[in-house]
């Protein structure tokens, strides 16, 4: 999920541009938050999803709410506080395979080697793309 979009800005670049205005901690903050279901702001929530995210002006969902999970983890790639993990770690068992497939990204990015048995266990998820992120998992944290 990385690149440029129409929006002029990639992912990376606009966590960082909320991090700026707003602080690591809060954008971590509203991440964890996500995550575990809760609401955040509009102005994060446009922060972390992008042009896909414009719905929160308009009203009108334009997908289905895990997207926001998604988002919220791939936040935490961009900022990151260790107040996070227990949140990461709870989304590797998400519903949504793009859930578990992100969290697992952030899991090796930030080299979270209490996830170790749970990236274990990825490596057979029903999705092929979690299966293939927990094996790059795996070898970021050092695994076979």
């Amino acid at each position: 999920m990385g690149g440029s979009s129409h929006w002029a800005k990639t992912p990376q670049q606009s966590v960082h541009e909320e991090c700026t205005r707003r602080g690591v901690a809060s954008v971590v903050a509203g991440c964890v938050d996500l995550l575990n279901g809760k609401p955040a702001d509009d102005d994060l929530v446009l922060a972390l999803g992008g042009p896909p995210a414009d719905w929160v002006r308009t009203g009108e969902p334009s997908g289905p709410p895990y997207w926001l999970r998604v988002w919220a983890a791939r936040g935490l790639l961009y900022a990151w506080d260790d107040s996070a993990r227990p949140a990461v770690l709870k989304a590797l068992h998400d519903d949504a395979w793009r859930v578990r497939e992100m969290a697992l990204k952030v899991v090796a990015r930030h080299r979270l080697q209490a996830a170790s048995e749970q990236v274990d266990d990825l490596l057979s998820d029903p999705s092929a793309r979690v299966r293939a992120a927990a094996c790059r998992t795996s070898r970021a944290l050092g695994g076979d």
